[in-house]
């Protein structure tokens, strides 16, 4: 069992539950009503339209989770979990666009940054700049040992510069901001304290964006490779000022990142159900709707057990956290779970569909392969066990 974290931040409220409930009820009406039929056009053009950005913008959606006292909503992990969730219904490109503000950069702001980067940055998340999370690289993403960008003192000044290439960062083709993972001394030091973090406008010179790599699915969201070539930053660039800090904001930050894609997964799951409920009480087979035959309403029942299972996980996860837990291990089991049950869910759908269901005009092969990723991003099922069940043996050995 994992005990409250000594020297815990005091627990954050959230926005007062009665208002929460309005908005979520708001927020799920705006995804059935605006989003989900705006998803054709995100898919035609592989991109979310200007006018439902602005609109998200409007909502407050890019600065759910920053503090009240910067202009934000101040959502708890619980609610924030919740709004992803809603979010997560429609397609994956609409919670991608401002997943990152509301997750990893703002939970590694508040975790590690200084006042001052504070009152800078939570301000223009609200207004709704875009954030990525600049940790995987070429040659490493779970392994921060060989992590290769380098950030050296600037020997004209107070500052840093950094140069490397990062990998897959979600949102580079139109971030305003990224939170850059850099190498402060060659060695590998333990506790990975040779990784620091840097707050780096995208306008910074330097820095360049490869062009949006073509995916398996999730159209509309996109990810390239951003080039750092002699990028110079002054020292307020760096969180919370002190070097050796980037990997425990990161992984801190990874934990609301986690949450995220469980999240995320969960609501897609429910979509797509939704979606093969439908179609197996519209289709007939044999004078009757296919949803009369046995085998298929086992496929539904099991989807519907496993989403209630992934439900479950997300509630019971999220109130830890919002009580000062160390959830380390439990987002790590949740993403794990979540993330594995959307793709059997999602399989499940194309077989209830059928012949149909391989046909790229129904929505069950855009389901299968916007899925797909959650398994992957914010560490995969793989590396994730083995965090899990080193943390295990971990806390068997010292007691």
């Amino acid at each position: 069992m994992n005990a409250p974290m000594m020297n815990a931040p005091a627990r954050n409220p959230g926005m007062d539950e009665d208002v929460f409930e309005q908005f979520a009820e708001q927020l799920t009406r705006y995804v059935r009503e605006r989003l989900i039929p705006a998803e054709a056009q995100v898919i035609a053009e592989d991109r979310v339209p200007d006018d439902i950005l602005n609109e998200m913008r409007e909502m407050g959606l890019f600065g759910l989770t920053a503090p009240q006292e910067y202009g934000g909503a101040g959502l708890n992990i619980t609610q924030y979990a919740r709004i992803v969730n809603i979010m997560s219904y429609a397609a994956p490109a609409y919670r991608s666009i401002f997943s990152i503000n509301v997750g990893m950069f703002a939970s590694a702001l508040k975790n590690g940054a200084t006042e001052a980067q504070r009152a800078h940055w939570f301000p223009q998340l609200v207004e709704g700049k875009i954030a990525c999370f600049g940790l995987t690289e070429p040659g490493s993403g779970s392994d921060s040992a060989g992590l290769q960008t380098t950030a050296v003192p600037d020997p004209d000044g107070n500052g840093w510069i950094l140069n490397g290439t990062k990998r897959y960062i979600t949102n580079a083709p139109h971030a305003d901001v990224a939170l850059i993972m850099a190498r402060t001394s060659k060695e590998a030091l333990p506790k990975n304290a040779h990784v620091s973090a840097f707050i780096v406008p995208m306008d910074t010179p330097g820095v360049s964006r490869g062009s949006p790599d073509k995916k398996m699915g999730q159209s509309g969201s996109h990810i390239s490779d951003i080039m750092l070539d002699d990028v110079r930053v002054p020292g307020e660039a760096l969180l919370g000022g002190e070097t050796g800090k980037g990997f425990v904001f990161a992984m801190k930050s990874l934990d609301n990142g986690r949450i995220s894609v469980g999240a995320a997964a969960t609501g897609y799951a429910r979509r797509a159900l939704d979606s093969a409920i439908r179609y197996a009480n519209e289709r007939k087979a044999f004078g009757e709707p296919i949803a009369n035959f046995q085998l298929i309403q086992q496929m539904l029942a099991d989807s519907e057990i496993e989403i209630y299972a992934a439900e479950a996980m997300m509630r019971d996860l999220t109130a830890r956290a919002d009580a000062g837990e160390n959830i380390l291990v439990k987002a790590a089991a949740f993403k794990v779970f979540a993330s594995e049950m959307c793709g059997r869910v999602v399989d499940r759908v194309v077989q209830v569909y059928g012949g149909a269901g391989y046909l790229a005009e129904y929505d069950a092969e855009r389901f299968f392969r916007d899925a797909r990723i959650y398994r992957i991003y914010e560490g995969t099922t793989q590396i994730l066990q083995l965090q899990i069940a080193k943390h295990m043996l971990r806390e068997w050995r010292d007691s």
